[in-house]
């Protein structure tokens, strides 16, 4: 069976359309689930892995590689879900990691900007003033983030397989024209997609397992041959590549792994 990812602007009613296409689908239904699972893997707090994918970059956090980190550990525990396939998605970031999967079908759920201050006002007993500031501040936060870490907005209609816009299309026409759509023959499973999405997980996996040692790390998999890129200081110890090998291996799955090292000389020296 397929992955489904629905993006949403907040507000506009995709938690319910993901729940009903998971319920009658029989899927998996995943969104904060994954912000506790990396919270408790990999000992970072929520909060804190929330405000990595919601809000936009700051010089502070690039600077710092948290951020980089913090969505490293995001990406390897939902990719983990994913890659059993029969899951919906709901969230941030979903449609970015799955890009390439042939079998992932994403979805964007919009809906009227004055549906989504009601529902804000009505929700949060809030006035339309800060109604409206609020969904102008979080969809301009969410655009920044895209832009800045993937080159997109998440809004761009060219992420996605269906924009469905919450209007004259019901909640229930969304689930109905989603569960229709993930049956075609193009978003099911084949063996070289399956291979794709397990490629990317332990990918995923082996960068969530380095990225706190080694900051400037990138990695690809190709049938359980991890291939490490690592920058690093022409001052660090000659033993580096075996470290991060060895390093690389404990992860589950990994039968081999190339390194390579671009070195860079230090500031000052």
């Amino acid at each position: 069976m397929s992955i489904i990812t629905i993006s949403r602007g907040s507000y506009s009613r995709g938690r319910e359309v993901a729940e009903k296409v998971a319920k009658r689908l029989g899927y998996e239904c995943v969104a904060r689930d994954v912000l506790i699972e990396a919270s408790q893997e990999f000992d970072v707090e929520e909060v804190k892995l929330n405000q990595a994918i919601s809000d936009a970059p700051s010089l502070f956090g690039r600077l710092s590689y948290d951020r980089e980190r913090y969505i490293a550990y995001i990406r390897a525990a939902l990719l983990a879900h994913l890659k059993k396939d029969n899951v919906v998605y709901h969230g941030l970031a979903g449609q970015f990691f799955v890009r390439d999967i042939q079998h992932a079908l994403n979805v964007r759920i919009i809906a009227d900007t004055e549906d989504r201050i009601q529902l804000v006002m009505e929700r949060d007993k809030v006035s339309r003033k800060a109604a409206v500031r609020f969904i102008k501040r979080i969809d301009m936060e969410r655009s920044r983030w895209g832009q800045q870490l993937y080159g997109i907005d998440p809004a761009d209609s060219r992420l996605y397989d269906l924009v469905l816009h919450i209007n004259k299309l019901t909640v229930d026409d969304a689930v109905d024209i989603i569960c229709h759509t993930v049956r075609l023959e193009h978003f099911q499973p084949t063996e070289e997609s399956r291979r794709a999405i397990a490629d990317a997980a332990l990918a995923a996996a082996v960068k969530a397992c380095l990225i706190k040692e080694y900051p400037e790390v990138d990695v690809t998999s190709q049938d359980g041959e991890v291939f490490v890129n690592v920058r690093a200081s022409s001052a660090k110890d000659p033993r580096l590549a075996e470290d991060v090998a060895s390093l690389a291996r404990t992860v589950p799955g990994v039968a081999e792994v190339r390194v390579k090292l671009h070195w860079y000389a230090p500031f000052g020296t």
